[in-house]
């Protein structure tokens, strides 16, 4: 198998993010396929046993086990490290086997994790249950609060996490100040990006150390498969991230990697007409009146707008809309919906919708979910690539159906 001429590092790092969602990577066998090959293997074959023993000792170059390293997934990942402005990338069957990964590798028994309160309810889980069992404490802090965020570092902290947008309250946290006061603590910032996506917000060029992504939502953009990834330095990767994953095995698939490189191709082009249809929608329900608020980061009105503004370059296809009539009235807008999909998931070219108490944050518990915002009235929009006057129609009918009046 060879490299495609001209697809060397020093090159792709030139081109603009079109081009290198496009061809990024890319490696191209003897065949001289245009479409990336998908290499179905779980082994690899050698020409002699001194081959082996040489791959084995890291002496020579090449693949050994798909556990380890898949020419398919590799693709993926050097396009991913491309675009995100990460020295490495490793791939993940999961976006939560990437930021499980990501913090376990991170930590020990005695040592002390920061992060921001308003998480999605797995990543919450993974602060709040996993990691204490394994004798890490944790401090969760009010993300738009300096303050907290200073109060909350300790000699022992080594990792803080956030979410930026959060999910689903869309949330934002300063990264250049957390990652500023994180290095003066030597702690490494690890930042769930999927909200923004790297066409809107760049992590590591604010100082983060860690990125993660769930692949399964914009990157794939269709609802078809899972996967994850971690972004890093190529240190951070060596000491401590890529043993753990080397022997706990929480890698892609080869098909899954596949459709992800699949995805990337117009991943730019998804993204920005997804923000066009978001601002519209979300202008539309502000109009309609009824909602007790609208939220979304690219409005004027969204609380922490001069900040989205600094660290993204546009609102992203994500808002949320709370209804007066708790989950009762939520129920019937979602149950009146026609076009728009009942979804926990997002990021999809189809719009969803779901109801974050009984769903995505159900396992949250009460007060907490209070505590957030995440309360019974709380509706999350992924806006997608339908006609936004179609969408626009369709909530308005839905409101009527459950009485949201203006």
């Amino acid at each position: 198998m060879k490299k495609d001429t001209g697809q060397n590092r020093e090159i792709t790092s030139g081109w603009r993010l079109q081009t290198q969602l496009v061809r990024g990577g890319t490696w191209r066998s003897e065949i001289g396929e245009t479409s990336e090959a998908m290499f179905m293997t779980s082994g690899y074959a050698y020409d002699c046993a001194e081959d082996a023993a040489a791959r084995f000792a890291g002496d020579q170059q090449g693949y050994t086990y798909s556990r380890l390293r898949n020419p398919t997934a590799a693709m993926f990942e050097d396009r991913m490290a491309l675009i995100e402005g990460a020295e490495v990338a490793r791939a993940t069957a999961t976006g939560m086997a990437a930021v499980t990964a990501a913090m376990l590798s991170l930590v020990s028994a005695g040592d002390h994790v920061v992060a921001s309160r308003a998480l999605f309810g797995s990543c919450r889980y993974v602060i709040e249950s996993l990691m204490p069992k394994f004798g890490v404490d944790f401090t969760l802090v009010d993300g738009a609060d300096h303050a907290a965020w200073k109060a909350a570092f300790r000699p022992d902290t080594v990792a803080v996490f956030l979410e930026t947008p959060a999910n689903p309250t869309l949330d934002v946290v300063d990264i250049e100040f957390v990652s500023t006061l994180a290095r003066e603590n030597n702690a490494v910032v690890v930042v769930d990006n999927v909200f923004a996506t790297p066409v809107l917000q760049k992590p590591l060029a604010m100082g983060a150390d860690v990125v993660v992504y769930s692949a399964t939502k914009h990157i794939d953009g269709q609802g078809r498969c899972l996967g994850g990834c971690i972004l890093t330095s190529q240190a951070l990767l060596d000491e401590k991230i890529l043993p753990f994953l080397r022997n706990t095995g929480p890698n892609i698939s080869p098909f899954n990697a596949w459709v992800m490189l699949k995805g990337l191709e117009t991943l730019d082009l998804r993204v920005n007409r997804m923000c066009d249809n978001a601002a519209r929608v979300a202008d539309a329900l502000a109009d309609m009146g009824g909602f007790d608020f609208v939220k979304y980061p690219g409005r004027e009105d969204f609380a922490q707008h001069d900040l989205v503004k600094k660290q993204m370059s546009r609102g992203g296809s994500i808002l949320a809309v709370h209804v007066p009539g708790g989950r009762e009235q939520a129920f019937k807008f979602l149950n009146a919906l026609e076009i728009i999909d009942i979804s926990n998931n997002i990021g999809d070219a189809k719009s969803l919708m779901t109801h974050p108490a009984s769903t995505t944050h159900a396992s949250v518990a009460e007060a907490v979910r209070l505590e957030l915002g995440i309360t019974e009235g709380l509706l999350r929009l992924s806006v997608g690539l339908e006609h936004p006057d179609d969408l626009i129609e369709d909530l308005q009918k839905a409101a009527h159906m459950a009485a949201i009046t203006g």
